[in-house]
This record gives C-alpha cells, sequence and structure tokens, in this order.
C-alpha cells in the first residue's frame, strides 16, 4: 500500500449527502475481486448519461457535463470534499478501491458511514472529518477558485489552505496512522512477522505432526 505523509491536491466538490455505496460504484461493477480498473466506473451513474456495464469502452460513453468529475477545473483531483454520513448504504470494499483506483487518496466530509470510513484506512484513503462549518467555508473556496488545493499533513494532523492561514485539525487513530504512515494494509502488517510465523509453523509440525497428515 503506498505511504501517506504529506498530500497537497486539488479538490473535487460532491455537494451531497447520503453518498451510498451503490452511487460510488454501482452493483454491476462488484464482479471483480481485483482492487484495480474501477475507477473509470466511480460515480458511473452520475457521471456518464447512458447505464454503464462491465466491458463498456467508457471513452465512447456520453458523458454528464454537468456532473463535477467531468469539468476540466477538477482534473486530477486527489482529494474528494462531500457532505455527511458519505460511503452509507452496504459495506463493499469496492468503493474505496473506486475511489483510489480514481486518483482520491484523502475525503473530507462532516460524516462518514462506519464501515466504510474502516474500509477507506484498509485501502490508503485517508477519511477526514470536519465540522459541518469547516466543510461549508471549504465548498466556498472550492466554487470560487478554480484549481483549489489543500494541504493534508497526517504526521501533524493538520489540513492547510493555500495560503496557509487556516489549519484545521482532525483526529485519527493512532494505529490506523501509523499504518498509513508506513504503508501497512492488514496483509503487510502480518508480514512483518514473517520470520515468527515461519518459526511457529516449524515448531507446530514437530509438536503435533497429526495435523499435517
Amino acid at each position: 500500500m503506498e505511504k501517506f505523509t504529506v498530500l497537497n491536491g486539488i479538490v473535487a466538490p460532491v455537494d451531497r449527502a447520503n453518498v451510498d455505496t451503490d452511487a460510488i460504484i454501482p452493483k454491476q461493477f462488484l464482479k471483480s475481486i481485483k482492487r484495480s480498473g474501477f475507477g473509470p466506473n466511480l460515480f458511473d451513474a452520475w457521471r456518464y448519461k447512458d447505464v454503464g456495464e462491465p466491458g463498456m469502452d467508457n471513452a465512447r460513453r456520453p458523458l454528464n457535463p454537468d456532473f463535477v468529475l467531468n469539468q476540466p477545473r477538477y482534473k486530477g483531483a486527489s482529494i474528494l470534499l462531500t457532505r455527511k454520513n458519505f460511503g452509507c448504504g452496504s459495506s463493499r470494499e469496492h468503493a474505496p478501491w473506486a475511489l483510489a483506483d480514481y486518483g482520491f487518496r484523502a475525503l473530507i466530509a462532516p460524516s462518514f458511514a462506519d464501515i466504510f470510513y474502516n474500509n477507506c484506512f484498509k485501502n490508503g484513503v485517508l477519511p477526514i472529518v470536519l465540522t459541518e462549518l469547516s466543510v461549508d467555508h471549504l465548498f466556498n473556496q472550492v466554487n470560487a477558485f478554480p484549481g483549489y488545493k489543500l494541504t493534508i499533513d497526517l504526521e501533524r494532523q493538520i489540513v492547510i489552505t493555500p495560503d496557509g492561514a487556516t489549519q484545521s485539525a482532525f483526529d485519527v487513530d493512532a494505529h490506523r496512522k501509523y499504518c498509513l504512515l508506513n504503508g501497512f494494509d492488514d496483509i503487510g502488517l502480518s508480514l512483518r512477522q514473517a520470520d515468527k510465523i515461519r518459526a511457529f509453523e516449524a515448531r507446530r509440525r514437530i509438536e503435533q505432526p497429526w495435523l499435517f497428515g
């Protein structure tokens, strides 16, 4: 998993509350268990004017010009700004996969659905909870200034505006912070103990040979 230390990126605003995981990545795209390839279908029903299906050539599909991700000013955005209860609905891990595959490394909202929030950390995406007042202010700034960027410093746990005048602190669990800073997902954490695991298995073969046929 890619390390997350300091991110300076363009902010894309999705000004909707209660965005569920079926809106983030519709159910018809859940046939693959690979973590990659979902980015082109992120917010599929909102980005395109037709109904998307797996295997379609997205380059030939009609775009919805009113949706933010189709607007040139948000090209290359790596920070998603949205409203409360983002990621509600089903617990599909494909939702953070799609966001990460598109290029989003951080999400900012007043609140997130619990399972989605947990899944983000496991897939290298940092979900940041700020007050509704702070989120309102950021929406105003993003809408007013094309190419608006924020800096997110995970070590210091702050979100910094372009002029450096506003620094919004956010909370993050110490273990999750450690994993993101070092690029460890659950598998990566386990592999750090590989020598101990191999030693245990070798010892168990001697002490309990009947378990191995």
